[in-house]
């Protein structure tokens, strides 16, 4: 990866343009996780530091190219301030003359949130005016939103084709992380794919299959594997209509010499809800009402065993209902397992996607992992092996 970092770059005075992700959750108008507002701090420490004038770009949920005052990114400015430690300007639009005054009373060392870049069309559009116009306030650009990074819109290819391009903090470290997990990974390499169904992740599967030694399948997901190769699953979730589908994966995997882990037991109930009685049941041994909702002892004993003889783990997606107990038993204890292992110095493992790191954080390790990434479609299209826009308009 050829990308520049914010080392190498002359900020002194210069009008940084920063793409960030603020896309927060948020209750009635109030911020409830600032996660992704910490993320951001790393980088606009580095360009205050340096002399720079900091303008934040972001996006906030989905209004199609309208002004939508509940999607306003106002609200995000007080939570910023405090997580920044100085006081963060706004401006109305992030475009025009209300964009240009707040970026003309900027001092170096200021921050300047911009509203919503969704509220005009442009920006979905990767509209080369948009674009323009929003390069018109800055000398630098700077993609610090991973997350955004499958995207080939104005604020994460537009910006980076017209202004000097660089990978913020939070940029670089997810783009490191991941050579280092799937693009120049210390072998033998693990994946553990999980979340309900196969037809959202067919093409991660398929590429995982010829390229990691071994990948081991949860969740859901594996409900439809166990189905194909003839099991009954009784009354679980399944994509029955995907048994060839998963077949064609098995022999995908033999083919590439990929070892695939199904699973040998599992947990079942009869209804999914906190507390329910479970019991584990051999693969197959499922009664017409009972629903397979976490992997069984062996399987992640089986699992942990596949990691203490991997480099390298790759884990997108929980192996069971984690929300719900008992049904979090085998991610938490995989997760507590592959934490361990990276405290000892003896795996890499990277982690990603929206439930996997709940899952994480709900086992208490997702602070012991290598790296985790809260991009979702970014981090999931990553692991398919195709090119991200946001990321290739960097290396141009």
């Amino acid at each position: 990866m050829s990308f520049k970092t914010l080392d190498q770059a002359d900020l002194a005075g210069k009008r940084a343009l920063v793409r960030v992700d603020f896309n927060v959750p948020m209750d009635d108008g109030k911020v409830t996780d600032d996660t992704r507002l910490r993320a951001a701090k790393p980088t606009v420490d580095k360009l205050r530091a340096g002399g720079a004038k900091v303008i934040l770009l972001a996006h906030f949920d989905r209004p199609k190219g309208k002004v939508v005052p509940s999607m306003s990114l106002q609200p995000i400015v007080a939570p910023l301030s405090k997580v920044l430690g100085v006081p963060a300007a706004f401006a109305e639009d992030c475009i025009g003359q209300k964009a240009r005054d707040a970026v003309n009373a900027l001092r170096p060392g200021d921050v300047l949130l911009l509203e919503n870049v969704r509220f005009h069309a442009g920006e979905e559009a990767n509209d080369p005016k948009f674009a323009d116009a929003l390069a018109a306030n800055g000398d630098l650009f700077v993609n610090d939103a991973f997350s955004a990074a499958h995207r080939t819109h104005a604020s994460t290819v537009g910006l980076a084709r017209r202004l000097p391009a660089y990978a913020g903090e939070q940029m670089r470290l997810e783009l490191e992380a991941l050579d280092r997990a799937l693009g120049h990974p210390e072998r033998p390499v693990l994946g553990i794919v999980g979340g309900s169904k196969v037809s959202t992740k067919l093409d991660l599967l398929k590429h995982l299959v010829t390229t990691l030694d071994k990948l081991a399948i949860g969740g859901g997901m594996a409900n439809t594997f166990l189905y194909a190769q003839g099991h009954d699953v009784g009354a679980s979730y399944c994509e029955k209509e995907l048994a060839e589908t998963a077949r064609d994966i098995i022999r995908l995997a033999g083919q590439n010499n990929c070892k695939l882990f199904l699973p040998l037991d599992i947990v079942v109930a009869e209804k999914l809800a906190p507390g329910a009685p479970a019991r584990v049941r051999d693969v197959g041994s499922v009664d017409d009402d009972e629903r397979i909702l976490d992997a069984g002892p062996e399987t992640v004993e089986r699992l942990c065993r596949a990691m203490n003889n991997s480099k390298t783990l790759v884990w997108n997606g929980p192996l069971g209902v984690f929300e719900i107990s008992p049904f979090d038993k085998g991610t938490m204890e995989a997760a507590r397992h592959a934490a361990e292992l990276v405290k000892a110095g003896k795996l890499v493992a990277v982690a990603g996607g929206g439930d996997t790191v709940a899952a994480l954080n709900a086992a208490g390790v997702a602070g012991d992992f290598t790296f985790v990434s809260t991009a979702g479609g970014a981090f999931l299209e990553w692991m398919e092996g195709k090119v991200l826009p946001g990321v290739a308009a960097l290396n141009q």
